[in-house]
């Protein structure tokens, strides 16, 4: 495996610089050290609707032309939310949370001013179960917004929640958005926001390369340091580093293997960033599909992946194994795995006591330099368990209407998938998606258990630390013991950026390109 591995990484270097050459066109032009700042992201445009849309490129453009109550600082810094659209914001008793926004917010579009209104229809619209908006969960305990005047409201819970401040208002449901200009639109939209109202205006998309974001002249905050922010779609971490030196952008995350390289000898003119984000990948075992409904081939999967060498191979043994979904260094993380190492012995004697023999499995993967080579050594590693994996690789896009339950009974279908999201803060955030009712949304394997969810609604309420680690770890103990799960790691964040400003990153790794700032 070790040469295999070796190999790997002169071709993703190769694949890359094809990649990169590919990439760069004579529009590259601007730099930070003008007006223009130049992000590159993953994944194309899908949705700016705040109810739907997925992350990513999503989540840097609607920071940029919608507002949040409140915003967070930069992840290297602890991520401490500030007031944002709103000049206040105090929570008055467990329940209860008063806000006031600030002067002069407007819509564009001729919708006038951004009002109260406009708040109580953006959070009340997440959390109506009729729109079966994957981010409901972020308002599932909102009773009600109460309007008081038109920049005051109160916003109302059933019930404590206590990760409102990180998890609901500067994230993706807690988006504002027009009612007027929702409703015209007939309640729902997809890349054409009827009214937008940030620091910036949706400005261009040439799908699949660039989106444009100029200065919104009636913005009454304060404005960004870059009038113009254009953000280029490169999927390869190999491909866009090579752009990067190649000077076709300003800011981009690298691969994680490429890291000790950079340290070495970084591009002129350049910074490396290095943290701990909240981002974890696992492989997920779907409980739903035919070859895998006995707990003991989940099992047999499990005890035949070897986390290790994805480890060593991939991540350049940057990263440790994850012991869950919550990310490693907080109080909350899990003291460690139930199975610790893989055990080929084990997985075959698993098999066979379910009668189970010349196991094939379809694994998803999105295709990508980097998962392709996770998938190919989980592919390596389960062969010397006797189960033999058919790797299926898709586009981002495509990769998502996998396991959705509204293109049909597909979901049901995927064997294995490795997958991984961008967490929060709050360790609710990195749970949520393992409920029930996120199967057929993002809960791909299946996995179903009432003792799971009654924790959830517990550690969303609890105050109480100890508390909340104790439900926390039994949560993810629950989720290994069902067969459906093998965590794999947090992915440390590396990003190199120009020296001529300083970036504001996200606990979900993504920046926020609104609070970048130019040094003198």
């Amino acid at each position: 495996m070790t040469g295999w591995n070796l190999d790997r990484r002169a071709f993703l270097r190769a694949a890359g610089a094809f990649g990169a050459a590919a990439t760069l066109k004579p529009s590259f032009a601007w730099s930070a050290d003008g007006d223009t700042l130049r992000i590159r992201m993953e994944g194309d445009l899908q949705t700016l609707d705040p109810a739907f849309m997925n992350g990513g490129i999503e989540d840097v453009i609607m920071r940029g032309i919608y507002v949040t109550l409140n915003h967070f600082g930069d992840i290297r810094k602890g991520s401490p939310w500030a007031p944002w659209g709103a000049e206040k914001l105090e929570q008055k008793d467990p329940k209860t949370i008063a806000f006031t926004l600030i002067d002069g917010l407007k819509w564009s579009n001729g919708f006038g001013a951004v009002t109260s209104d406009d708040v109580k229809f953006s959070f009340e619209r997440i959390a109506d179960k009729a729109l079966s908006s994957p981010w409901a969960y972020q308002f599932e305990k909102l009773d009600r917004v109460e309007v008081v005047d038109a920049r005051s409201g109160i916003i109302h819970l059933k019930e404590p929640y206590q990760p409102i401040f990180v998890t609901s208002l500067p994230y993706y449901g807690g988006h504002i958005l027009s009612r007027a200009g929702t409703e015209k639109a007939g309640g729902k939209f997809t890349t054409e926001p009827p009214a937008t109202c940030g620091p910036y205006r949706f400005s261009d998309w040439q799908q699949k390369q660039k989106v444009t974001l100029t200065a919104n002249p009636d913005w009454p905050g304060p404005k960004p340091d870059f009038a113009k922010v254009e953000i280029y779609v490169v999927s390869d971490d190999q491909a866009a580093q090579l752009a990067y030196e190649a000077d076709a952008f300003d800011y981009t995350k690298i691969a994680i293997s490429a890291t000790k390289a950079v340290q070495a000898t970084p591009p002129a003119g350049t910074t490396l960033i290095e943290a701990q984000s909240t981002r974890y990948a696992w492989l997920t075992i779907n409980m739903l599909s035919p070859r895998l409904k006995d707990p003991k081939v989940r099992q047999a999967v499990q005890y035949g992946v070897d986390v290790g060498q994805i480890l060593t191979g991939v991540y350049d043994d940057l990263a440790k194994r994850s012991t869950g979904v919550v990310q490693p260094g907080t109080q909350f993380a899990r003291p460690k795995n139930i199975i610790e190492a893989p055990d080929y012995q084990k997985s075959a004697s698993l098999l066979a006591e379910a009668g189970v023999s010349d196991l094939t499995l379809t694994l998803t993967v999105m295709n990508d330099s980097i998962r392709t080579a996770i998938a190919q050594i989980i592919q390596a590693s389960l062969e010397q368990a006797g189960i033999k994996v058919e790797i299926q690789p898709y586009d981002e896009a495509a990769f998502w209407g996998v396991g959705d339950k509204t293109q049909g009974d597909g979901y049901k279908n995927i064997d294995l998938a490795l997958m991984d999201f961008a967490g929060g803060v709050d360790p609710s955030e990195n749970l949520v998606w393992f409920r029930p009712d996120q199967i057929g949304a993002y809960n791909w394997s299946g996995f179903d258990n009432p003792e799971f969810e009654a924790s959830y609604q517990k550690l969303v309420a609890e105050s109480d630390t100890a508390k909340r680690v104790a439900l926390s770890n039994r949560m993810e103990d629950l989720m290994e013991g069902s067969g459906c799960f093998v965590f794999i790691c947090h992915q440390p964040l590396v990003v190199i950026h120009r020296n001529s400003f300083e970036p504001v990153i996200y606990p979900d790794g993504h920046p926020n390109a609104v609070l970048f700032k130019k040094k003198a």
